[in-house]
């Protein structure tokens, strides 16, 4: 059983080197910075090793590992104000810190080879396991305040990552949208918490602590949350819920995020940041679904509808980008609905296995783009080509986690899917209806992300960087537009480009990825006994401590084998066009695309939201108000407050102009009653 100190020593670890990255390697020793990719690791591997040890402590037990919790701080000095910080450590716990720190590992490993020539190495080291321990922290924390401090940190450090190269205007463009689009859903999380907050009398009179996230589970579960509360506070956290994990309407923030650094958007897409919502929603998961036999309440029934219409939306955009790491932005936010699909169908093993899943090939396909860019100089798949003959290492690994992706036969993503896909089809009702969005963009996912195999690493390449710059300067139209370059691949002008594998340490943590793209779903839920590992251990153990759980696992138990035999059709046909349209050549893109030019300018402009945000509520709405209610300010107040000066001045002088008579006798009652007030003053007061 691991120990309270060893699994504060998860959370430490990284802040530790961060503290000694940011305070001493940097201002101190920045010639030396290399160090600091080594001080990352070595922390964060060290937080690995514990985090499986908690996950082995925390298997087979159906209660959370319990330690008391710790006085953090007080307000008002009274017990009822008190805020306490501990450690919650159960299944989805240990679940969640096992992906956390394994992709981070990962990452911060390829980044050695990726940054290596970047002039904020150590600072990028420094944030990065600072955003690693900030995920660690919330997914531990057992207090709904800690949690928040953590969720917020969490934004804060994407904000530094996604802006990490802030010289450029798109990064730092980028980094203040991520942040701000994010508040906006924190709103309603905040709302949430003060509830809980507000209402500490109530909870206490049953034994319960408002602020304690088990408790706030019993509360639920006991009825002590009335039924319109309880659906205000769904709606409070799933609202964080979105902005985190960039659900729709809130979803614009995650594809300008990839203005940062290749491996930041590999751990913000896999592992910490868009994580974070989807955990948020089943770690409160008995809020949505207080009663084991009510069925789907109306707060799941939202939370189906909009990760059903993420997951289509998403999906139909990710057609047609020609950015990859667009292409795989649009597929993280359309993966994400998929599981807030099976939360709000009840499924929540199978969201929290498809997340597991998702972190490996997610992140494995990120840094094999990374990888191609490394080599290509740009991310525009249009400019790509024939790379597999370069780069049989970086084809290889990609080949596998879009396999993976695509819902590919028993790869680790066909398994996670299908579960999601099988119980919303046995849910009936709305679970139908998402079933449906869910299927049409499981074929769409696997063809686009086929597309991008094709495009990237089949035929003739097609001239990189070096191309596309030639091709800007000329003012060459493509796809109804002038070829436009990125900072990024403005700063590549007059290099060469040089074809060829990545090196060592980028590779190696993409074969290690590769691996788990294809064997981490069958061996975390095997349909049969393992040996030692038994059958449905994953599932097992997420759902075995809470009985509404065990009620929709017991509802989707008779899973057919037809459902899976459709969806892993509509996986192989989606590649298969793929390949029929962009390697055999069956039929013209720029037919397709001429064919319906009304639908492909729809997508290709992301269904114009940006715009209707940024032209319409931003400009419009908020500038203007905020600028018609600054001018009335302005000349109401500010300026009534300085005329208030003036008249008052300048009536009280012709007041005093008026005294001004130049008769004697008037100066002198003046000055008699003068004395006989302060006399009277004394006699009164002194």
């Amino acid at each position: 059983m691991i120990s309270e100190s060893a699994a504060w020593a998860i959370f430490f670890l990284p802040i530790a080197s961060f503290l000694i990255i940011g305070l001493v390697v940097r201002p101190f020793f920045n010639r030396f910075s290399k160090i600091s990719a080594y001080l990352a690791i070595l922390a964060i591997g060290g937080s690995l090793v514990l985090s499986s040890y908690a996950l082995k402590s925390v298997l087979g037990h159906e209660e959370a590992i319990g330690w008391a919790a710790h006085e953090w701080f007080s307000l008002g000095g009274g017990e009822a104000f008190t805020f306490s910080i501990g450690i919650y450590m159960d299944s989805l716990t240990a679940i969640m810190l096992v992906v956390a720190t394994s992709v981070s590992l990962m990452v911060q490993i390829y980044s050695m080879g990726y940054m290596k020539d970047d002039a904020g190495y150590a600072r990028y080291f420094a944030i990065m396991s600072l955003f690693t321990a900030s995920m660690i922290g919330l997914v531990m924390a057992r207090n709904i305040v800690q949690l928040f401090v953590f969720w917020e940190l969490v934004g804060v450090c994407s904000y530094l990552l996604i802006g990490f190269w802030y010289q450029r205007p798109s990064a730092a463009a980028a980094a203040k949208k991520a942040f701000i689009v994010t508040r906006i859903g924190d709103f309603g999380l905040l709302l949430a918490i003060l509830y809980f907050f507000f209402n500490q009398d109530t909870f206490a009179a049953a034994g319960l602590n408002s602020l304690e996230i088990p408790d706030i589970h019993q509360a639920a579960v006991m009825g002590l949350i009335g039924t319109v509360a309880l659906a205000w506070l769904a709606g409070g956290i799933f609202a964080g819920a979105i902005g985190k994990s960039a659900q729709v309407p809130l979803h614009t923030w995650l594809p300008d995020a990839m203005e940062g650094p290749t491996p930041v958007s590999a751990l913000i897409h896999a592992a910490t940041m868009v994580a974070a919502g989807v955990f948020l929603v089943a770690r409160f998961f008995p809020v949505f679904s207080p009663d084991p036999h009510a069925g789907m309440t109306a707060a799941m029934t939202l939370v189906a509808l909009v990760g059903g219409i993420t997951a289509f939306g998403a999906a139909t955009i990710g057609l047609v980008m020609h950015d990859i790491k667009r292409v795989l932005a649009y597929s993280t936010i359309s993966q994400l609905g998929f599981m807030m699909l099976a939360l709000g169908v009840g499924a929540y093993d199978a969201a929290i296995f498809h997340l597991f899943t998702h972190a490996f090939f997610k992140a494995l396909l990120f840094l094999g783009s990374g990888s191609v860019n490394h080599a290509a100089g740009t991310f525009d798949m249009r400019y790509m080509g024939g790379l597999r003959k370069h780069m049989p290492w970086t084809y290889v690994t990609f080949l596998l986690g879009s396999l993976s992706l695509a819902g590919f036969p028993f790869f680790a993503g066909w398994w996670s899917k299908d579960e999601i896909l099988a119980h919303a089809f046995n849910q009936g009702g709305v679970g139908l209806v998402v079933y449906g969005l869910g299927i049409v963009a499981a074929f769409m996912t696997a063809f686009y992300i086929f597309r991008v195999v094709h495009l990237t690493f089949h035929g003739e390449f097609r001239g990189g960087v070096e191309k596309k710059i030639a091709d800007a300067s000329a003012g060459v139209v493509r796809d109804g537009a002038v070829v436009t370059i990125t900072a990024d691949e403005e700063s590549k002008r007059g290099e060469h480009v040089h074809l060829g594998e990545s090196p060592v340490t980028m590779v190696l943590p993409m074969a290690l990825l590769a691996v788990a793209a294809v064997v981490a779903g069958f061996i975390a839920n095997p349909p049969f006994d393992l040996g030692v590992i038994q059958a449905h251990w994953f599932s097992h153990n997420l759902v075995m401590a809470q009985e509404p759980l065990l009620h929709f696992e017991e509802k989707a138990a008779g899973i057919e084998v037809g459902l899976a035999t459709v969806a892993s059709i509509v996986a192989l046909a989606g590649i298969l066009l793929s390949y029929w349209i962009y390697q055999a050549k069956g039929i013209s893109t720029d037919r397709i695309a001429g064919a319906f030019p009304g639908l492909y300018r729809l997508l290709y402009r992301k269904y114009y939201i940006d715009e209707l945000y940024e032209g319409g509520l931003v400009n419009r709405v908020f500038y203007r108000g905020l600028a018609f209610f600054a001018a009335g300010f302005d000349s109401r107040f500010v300026d009534g407050i300085v005329n208030m000066f003036g008249w008052t001045s300048r009536n009280l002088g012709r007041a005093m102009a008026q005294a001004q008579t130049g008769q004697v006798q008037v100066y002198g009652l003046g000055l008699s009653a003068g004395i006989i007030l302060i006399v009277a003053a004394f006699i009164v007061w002194g």
